[in-house]
Order: C-alpha cells, then sequence, then structure tokens
C-alpha cells in the first residue's frame, strides 16, 4: 500500500491510499469511498478478489477524517471533484467506483458528474437522498440511528450538541449476522473506525449533515452501469433506501441479499467486484 498527501487545487491535504498497478497489464482501477466513520484504506478482505481480477484500489480519507484537511459545509457532490484530481495526479483516465453504506452517496456523486471517466459502480447499504418524495427516511432504522440523523437535519449546532453525549456504539445496531461478520473477515472495519476518531468527530458530523441536505447532484443523471447491494435485515439504511435508488438511478439493477445486515451484505463483494469488471472490460469493448 502507498501512501500520499496530495495538495488540492485549493489548497488542501487529501490522504490517498494505492495498492500501486506495478507488474499489472491494464488493470481496473477502483476507488473506493469509505463509510461513517470510516478512514480511506480500501478493503483489505476484497484485496485477494481484487488481485485475481486485476483490480487496483485507489481511496482517500474524506475531508475532516485522518489525513486529509475539513473542508467546510461539504456536500456529496465534493467528492466527484475531489476524486477528479486523485485520479489526475494518478494519471488515471477512465476508472469504477465502489461504496459501503456512507461511501455509496459519494460513489454515486462520481458517475453522476464525471460521466466521461466512471465506467461502473457498486453502491453497498447506502443511504437514498433526504426528504425525498416515496421514501420515509428514519423508517426501520435503530433509534440510535436515527436520532443522530435527526439531529443532522436539525442543523450543525444539534448535530454537534448530539455527538457530544451519545454514546459511542449502540450493538442493536447490527444484526446477528453483522455481528458475525465483524468477528470474522469484515473485523478489519474495526481497523478504519478508530482513526477516523482520533481527531474527534468533525468527520463523522461533516458526513451526516452531507446525507441529509441537497447532495448537489440527480441521482438520475447516472449514466454508468450501477449495482445496488442491499442487506434485507438492515437497521443502518434499511432496504427502503436501495429501492428508492432502484426505481431512481436509471441504470441500476438492485441484488437483494434478505437475510444480511448492514456488514454481512459486504460478503457479497466478490462478486460485487466481477460484476464490476465484467462491467468495466465491456465498456472497453465497446470504445474500441
Amino acid at each position: 500500500m502507498i501512501e500520499t498527501d496530495l495538495t488540492l487545487d485549493d489548497g488542501r491535504t487529501l490522504h490517498v491510499y494505492d495498492t500501486g498497478a506495478e507488474g499489472s497489464k491494464n488493470p481496473l482501477t477502483v476507488f473506493w469511498h469509505h463509510g461513517t466513520p470510516n478512514v480511506g484504506a480500501p478493503p483489505q478482505p476484497l484485496f485477494g478478489a481484487a488481485r485475481r481480477l486485476n483490480i487496483r484500489w485507489v481511496s482517500h480519507d474524506r475531508p475532516g477524517y485522518g489525513g486529509s484537511s475539513p473542508l467546510p459545509d461539504r456536500n456529496v457532490a465534493s467528492a466527484a471533484h475531489d476524486v477528479r484530481q486523485v485520479a489526475d495526479a494518478l494519471d488515471v483516465g477512465k476508472f469504477a467506483v465502489m461504496g459501503h453504506s456512507g461511501g455509496g452517496p459519494h460513489a454515486l456523486a462520481c458517475a453522476a458528474l464525471l460521466p466521461g471517466r466512471v465506467l461502473g459502480v457498486v453502491s453497498v447499504a447506502a443511504p437514498a437522498p433526504y426528504g425525498v418524495p416515496g421514501l420515509d427516511y428514519f423508517g426501520g432504522m435503530t433509534p440510535s440511528g436515527a436520532a443522530s440523523l435527526r439531529a443532522a437535519v436539525a442543523g450543525r449546532l444539534a448535530k454537534e450538541a448530539h455527538e457530544a453525549s451519545a454514546p459511542e456504539f449502540d450493538p442493536e445496531m447490527f444484526t446477528p449476522a453483522d455481528h458475525a461478520a465483524l468477528s470474522g473477515a469484515w473485523n478489519w472495519l474495526n481497523s478504519v473506525v478508530g482513526p477516523a476518531m482520533n481527531n474527534g468527530p468533525g468527520g463523522l458530523i461533516a458526513d451526516d449533515l452531507a446525507y441529509v441536505s441537497p447532495w448537489g447532484f440527480n441521482p438520475a443523471q447516472i449514466e454508468a452501469p450501477v449495482l445496488l447491494l442491499h442487506g434485507g435485515q438492515d437497521r443502518v439504511v434499511p432496504p427502503s433506501h436501495g429501492e428508492w435508488l432502484l426505481a431512481h438511478v436509471p441504470t441500476s439493477e438492485l441484488w437483494r441479499c434478505p437475510e444480511d445486515g448492514h456488514i454481512s451484505v459486504l460478503g457479497s463483494g466478490e462478486a460485487a467486484l466481477e460484476w464490476l469488471r465484467a462491467r468495466a472490460d465491456q465498456a472497453g469493448e465497446m470504445a474500441r
């Protein structure tokens, strides 16, 4: 893993991760978008599948996390601006994107706003936009998760106050299948959650404010193929969010995972990477 600090055009620093492309012929670069609260290291449990599929991971800490400078009042669309600069710095022309949980909207932003460059999208357990018709946004969430996001709806001061008094972790947000995944391969997530909070809750607060504010793009404008994965038992982002995205992203398909929760759905990550590699190869063939 190569870690570097990239200076952006507005003077901010973005901490970037890159598994590298040395020795690989025609690797597919996949930009990973992390959840909340995580730092941006790409998903180690999927490294074996990535090697098999000739995939190069690139990712970054979102502003306010880890080694990346804060970006006041950022929205979800801001991710596309940052990814474009990372791709340019690494001389990557076209690429795919993958995000889990809060990383899903940021991956979708890249597809919507970088249409000539994004070959495909995998969005896992992602929330839909807040306040849209046809979605009970908080329906099916655990009380702790709903309270956290309701505080964000009330504004920055309310969200900051909530984070100052909220418990650090509510085990009820995860299903038994989630807890089993966290005790197995996906215990890797513990290594990216702790560092995300080392500098305080600023990144988490910025994320949640962005999720419940206008995203800065319309999911309907996405042209690249999109694979949505959602667990039928998800208590963090209920499956109704995946259904809403399916109905409003014209190029999407949804893999429903009836027995999975918010974490265990990542068990379908290897199959999702196979789907992404196939779509990227198909796009390459069509471009020839």
